[in-house]
């Protein structure tokens, strides 16, 4: 890959591995317990980014999904949200080797097309779904580290795991004495501007 292409792949392969980090060491309930009002789950985050590159490596480029009968779920008449969430039949290590297949499938399209090489989005608009592979891999990277987000904050909310990757969380060295009290202080500032 030229530069551009693995500056690329490099941080659409770590929004990846954020995903998946977030799922290592949880049961199936706690994978897949909703934990928002809209129903978002590690699992199913994990479930739409595979989704998200068959997709747009694939349908974009005219490329198809070489197993299409493993993801029902975006077949026109699935259910809303189907991609969302992972059915009892679907378990963790099932969404996580599907996921690790679709990296290869997407990183071929990566590998083997030029950055300008041009694809349609068949569910974008017509007059704005011409694109290229460069707007393709940063429009996906862009979603995925987003997913990641959702996915940290959603990993704290379980067991205080949080950060960045497993060998650098990115965040101040604490004890739990200094992460509480800090956020005491932030909860006292909220409660001062709020009244």
């Amino acid at each position: 890959m030229d530069d551009a292409k693995a500056t690329l792949h490099h941080y659409l392969q770590a929004a990846r591995d954020a995903l998946l980090w977030k799922l290592e060491g949880l049961d199936e309930r706690a994978a897949r317990w909703p934990r928002t009002p809209t129903g978002t789950n590690l699992l199913g985050l994990v479930k739409h980014a595979a989704s998200i590159e068959i997709g747009y490596f694939g349908d974009v480029f005219g490329r198809s999904w070489p197993t299409p009968e493993e993801v029902p779920w975006i077949a026109e008449d699935a259910d809303d949200n189907a991609d969302m969430w992972a059915t009892a039949d679907e378990p963790t290590a099932w969404v996580v080797d599907l996921y690790r297949r679709v990296w290869t499938f997407a990183d071929a399209a990566i590998t083997e097309l030029d950055l300008d090489a041009v694809g349609r989005v068949p569910w974008w608009p017509t007059d704005r779904n011409e694109v290229t592979l460069l707007r393709v891999v940063t429009h996906v990277t862009s979603d995925l580290t987003r997913h990641a987000g959702h996915a940290d904050i959603l990993r704290e909310l379980i067991d205080g795991h949080a950060g960045l990757r497993p060998d650098s969380t990115n965040l101040p060295d604490m004890t739990a004495e200094a992460q509480a009290a800090y956020v005491q202080r932030l909860q006292d500032v909220a409660d001062a501007a709020g009244s």
